[in-house]
């Protein structure tokens, strides 16, 4: 009986293709069905490797359910950490934003960050005393000769901080009347010019405001390079737009008194640092030529 079933197996057969209408015959091959069952496990078998190295060296193996990707953690883990630097930026732009707002709208600081805005204001440099002595006169004057036009650093900011910092120009000749004064809130100086002077940019930049403000009148915001602001107020009339470039000397809006706390024709100039008010007296020397 065995033998029979095995002599069985090994016979042989044939397969015959024959056309459906004419019954003709096309073709035709001898198989015994050893060979049949053989080509079929070899044919099994290569398709059931062939899935396997799919499922295993490409992204169809994340389609196992409980079988996840092995980068999976580390690609969380930079996602993360992108999220978290992301929103700290988002933060110090809602800040700076906010302290333009507070610039140009002349909005109350918290006592918090009026502290904080005097106590770096002048971050390098030691206060000058009212009284000048005829060497500290001679010293000035050496000074100023020798670094009005030395683009490359500066005694009142840290050079290792912001190389390259902006010269500052005179914004309009004529006298101080009110300096800075960080306690009283007075984040700039009051320049008395003559009737209709020209207001001019004190560096390069991009004006980010020009606009009317209650308090401030025609109040016109330029951004410089390294994170500096220039602002002036109670002008008469503005000769920039919004988005406008401007260079160093530019004409950017006439002297004049709009504004309610206005007292009269006059510039009030503003010169800010990564959102901190700087003395401007310290960078521009305002005089009379």
């Amino acid at each position: 009986m065995k033998n029979n079933w095995f002599n069985n197996f090994k016979s042989k057969f044939k397969v015959v293709i024959i056309h459906p209408e004419t019954y003709e015959e096309k073709g035709g091959f001898n198989m015994s069905k050893m060979k049949f069952t053989m080509l079929v496990v070899f044919y099994s078998l290569v398709l059931i490797a062939g899935t396997s190295c799919l499922i295993f060296f490409t992204s169809l193996r994340e389609l196992i359910p409980g079988y996840t990707d092995v980068t999976l953690d580390r690609r969380v883990y930079n996602m993360e950490r992108r999220a978290d630097s992301l929103e700290e930026v988002f933060h110090e732009k809602d800040v700076y934003i906010e302290n333009l707002k507070r610039i140009i709208y002349e909005e109350d600081m918290s006592d918090e960050d009026a502290t904080k805005t005097a106590a770096v204001s002048k971050p390098n440099i030691k206060k000058n005393s009212n009284l000048k002595s005829d060497n500290d006169s001679l010293f000035r004057v050496q000074f100023e000769a020798e670094t009005q036009y030395n683009l490359f650093g500066s005694p009142f900011i840290n050079s290792n901080d912001d190389n390259n910092f902006p010269v500052f120009f005179v914004p309009v000749n004529g006298y101080v009347t009110n300096h800075f004064n960080s306690n009283n809130k007075h984040f700039g100086v009051d320049v008395v010019a003559n009737t209709d002077a020209v207001i001019t940019a004190v560096a390069d930049g991009t004006v980010f405001f020009s606009d009317w403000s209650a308090d401030g009148g025609y109040t016109i915001g330029i951004q410089h390079g390294k994170d500096f602001i220039s602002v002036y107020k109670h002008n008469a009339s503005m000769l920039r737009h919004e988005g406008e470039l401007v260079k160093a000397g530019d004409a950017i809006a006439v002297i004049g008194g709009s504004g309610s706390i206005s007292t009269g024709p006059h510039l009030h100039f503003e010169l800010w640092y990564k959102g901190r008010a700087l003395n401007p007296e310290d960078y521009i020397s305002f005089e009379v030529k």
